[in-house]
């Protein structure tokens, strides 16, 4: 799978300026092998740094568990219903997200029961973490990631509805960098926050991102 490739810029932190990426939407094989080759030791080297540091494991990456190789296996077999995105710059992935079309439903009262994309996973490179590198190499992965979903949400028909639950690490970027409506704890959902992501926030964000705002 090579999928289509749009152009994209990410803020290389170290530099000050914007460096040329590529935003794909798929999950392939590269992505999987950056994941396991790259991420994956990088990860292993901060949090055995955090653990020498002293600093609690509740404070440690939310997503460190992740197994994307098993979380890919639907889009591996063509299931409709998912789609995979992932960034690549400087010859290596630093982002990948996976979400689905058809499964969710709006939960807000003016839109209760209205087709939206829900994001399942979404995750930064780790050297892209500030609260593991500073600074971090790359700015921009997850609103670049968001707004694809957007795109994605309008392109169904969907308006820009997005959905989401959000380890709580995130949860400031939901709100805050995105403008997304947090619609409270899910107590169904391992006591995470749902956010959700109107047609208007969805506008107010994409403006957002061209008045060179959201680079998380």
């Amino acid at each position: 799978m090579t999928g289509t490739i749009s152009p994209v810029y990410l803020l290389n932190v170290e530099r000050g300026e914007q460096e040329a990426a590529e935003l794909l939407d798929v999950i392939a094989e590269r992505q999987l092998a950056d994941w396991e080759g790259e991420w994956a030791p990088e990860l292993f080297r901060a949090m055995q740094r955090l653990r020498r540091a002293g600093v609690e494991r509740s404070q440690w990456p939310q997503s460190r568990h992740w197994d994307w190789r098993k979380k890919t296996v639907a889009l591996q077999q063509g299931i409709l219903a998912q789609a995979g995105f992932s960034i690549v710059c400087d010859g290596l992935t630093q982002g990948m997200m996976i979400v689905d079309t058809t499964m969710k439903r709006c939960r807000i009262d003016s839109q209760q029961g209205r087709n939206l994309v829900y994001v399942e996973y979404v995750e930064n490179a780790p050297w892209n973490r500030k609260e593991l590198f500073n600074p971090p190499r790359y700015r921009g992965v997850g609103s670049i990631l968001v707004r694809a979903a957007i795109a994605l949400s309008e392109d169904l028909g969907f308006r820009g509805r997005l959905g989401l639950h959000s380890l709580p690490q995130a949860d400031g970027f939901y709100a805050d960098t995105c403008n997304m409506a947090d619609i409270g704890i899910d107590r169904d959902y391992h006591n995470l926050r749902y956010f959700k992501m109107t047609p208007g926030c969805a506008q107010t964000f994409i403006m957002k991102g061209r008045g060179g705002g959201g680079t998380l």
